[in-house]
């Protein structure tokens, strides 16, 4: 049985894995932005420990569920889903200079992975839309630039899988991997996406806690259970490490090896 904590639980994917999860028999900690949020996850995932609660679009709301999480004992696994997606029609912030988008996509994930008791697997949830872009690493947070909602989601997934990679190779003693879930139905991917809702959830599951080969490989990019050559530049070490200073510099925090 295992302890798995995943964060934007409240509905979509992370709700559905949390769902299959507790079906299992393992025990999961749900989280919602706001109370409200918290309190329909716990609803909507029955049998669930518990919900932590905290608004990942700000630096202090992913400091609050770290520590909500610490307190609550060391997890086998963390799944990174919480996300915003690619139709913000402008440039909006709830961290000051930092892009709502950048702030719960890159930052939360990065402040959660540095402050979390390191658990056994990390699963970093991307995007298929990651494959076409190349990262600014002189304008992450869009300063520079006119904004492009899908440009700037893009960009995020990107870093998601830069971040999985940078932790796989600095933590050995963690299983570190990237998913992409594939442009399925939910609120985020719209009705009329063509994937597969489920199987997007699986391999959220699978990389959290199944004791298969692949499973308990890391610095992988997964699609649907299997590997898939995820952007090149991923594999870039010093784009990774520009990412966790720059992600180090904006929130203040350190990533330890």
């Amino acid at each position: 049985m295992a302890r798995v904590f995943i964060t934007g639980s409240s509905d979509g994917l992370g709700l559905m894995a949390a769902r299959l999860l507790i079906e299992q028999g393992h025990e999961v900690v749900v989280h919602g932005r706001n109370e409200g949020r918290s309190r329909d996850a716990v609803t909507a995932a029955a049998g669930t420990r518990g919900a932590v609660t905290g608004d990942l679009s700000t630096i202090a709301g992913a400091r609050t569920v770290a520590d909500q999480v610490n307190k609550l004992g060391r997890f086998d696994a963390v799944i990174h889903n919480a996300g915003i997606g690619y139709r913000a029609p402008r440039r909006t912030e709830a961290e000051p200079g930092v892009p709502s988008i950048f702030a719960v996509n890159v930052l939360a994930a990065y402040i959660l992975t540095a402050l979390i008791d390191r658990p056994d697997r990390l699963v970093y949830v991307s995007s298929g839309t990651h494959h076409g872009v190349r990262p600014r690493m002189d304008d992450l947070l869009w300063a520079k630039r006119a904004w492009s909602g899908f440009s700037a989601y893009a960009e995020s997934k990107l870093c998601d899988v830069l971040l999985a990679f940078a932790v796989a190779r600095r933590w050995k003693d963690v299983r570190s991997n990237a998913q992409e879930p594939g442009w399925v139905p939910t609120k985020m991917g719209g009705p009329s996406a063509p994937d597969d809702l489920h199987q997007g959830c699986v391999a959220q599951a699978w990389l959290a806690k199944s004791e298969d080969e692949l499973a308990r490989s890391t610095g992988g990019y997964f699609y649907h259970q299997r590997p898939r050559a995820p952007n090149r530049i991923a594999s870039d070490v010093n784009i990774q490490e520009e990412l966790l200073a720059e992600c180090g510099r904006i929130s203040g925090i350190p990533l330890t090896d």
